[in-house]
């Protein structure tokens, strides 16, 4: 049954191949695409810092907010990330929202988006979350049937200049 840890050298080598099959395919949150997974592997521990830089108790750079990043995990293997944003500032309010969600291509299509977001619902409702916002490209099916199916209401669309495709803003009561 797949569950939702912290980041850990536990799954180094499932996420460090994630990480290089997410680049592979060109589909994935925007820091996965950029990542280095050669100096990752490297120094997993300073990896998992970075990873972790955003958790309460961290001095947070200007325009940051608190987060905690969520793997989700079966077994030994890596399937996918979640960050979870404590609160909005003006640009997660247009563009983020408190939920990112990213599933290594390998383990799409099986439920594990589903899974993922519902897990970090259940970790926000435990932060005290009352409702969330999460976001997706207008044409990302995968990601609307996703928030959809965990309650998701749509506020509607919009275009940014900033971003090349349109998007779709959801809120989900908790």
């Amino acid at each position: 049954m797949p569950k939702l840890v912290i980041p850990t050298s536990r799954y180094k080598q499932s996420f460090l191949e994630a990480v290089r099959e997410v680049q592979a395919s060109g589909s994935g949150l925007g820091d996965t695409l950029k990542w280095d997974a050669a100096q990752m592997e490297a120094d997993f521990d300073r990896a998992l810092t970075e990873l972790r830089r955003y958790e309460p108790g961290n001095e947070l750079p200007d325009g940051f907010v608190n987060s905690e990043p969520l793997w989700l995990v079966e077994g030994e293997a890596y399937l996918g990330r979640a960050s979870l944003r404590h609160t909005l500032n003006a640009s997660l309010r247009e563009f983020g929202g408190h939920i990112g969600y990213e599933i290594r291509p390998s383990a799409r299509r099986q439920g594990h988006g589903r899974t993922i977001l519902r897990l970090t619902l259940e970790r926000a409702r435990e932060l005290g979350l009352e409702r969330v916002l999460v976001t997706c490209d207008t044409d990302n099916l995968g990601s609307r049937g996703v928030i959809e199916g965990n309650g998701g209401v749509l506020e509607g669309e919009f275009v940014l200049d900033y971003h090349p495709k349109p998007l779709r803003r959801y809120w989900i009561t908790l």
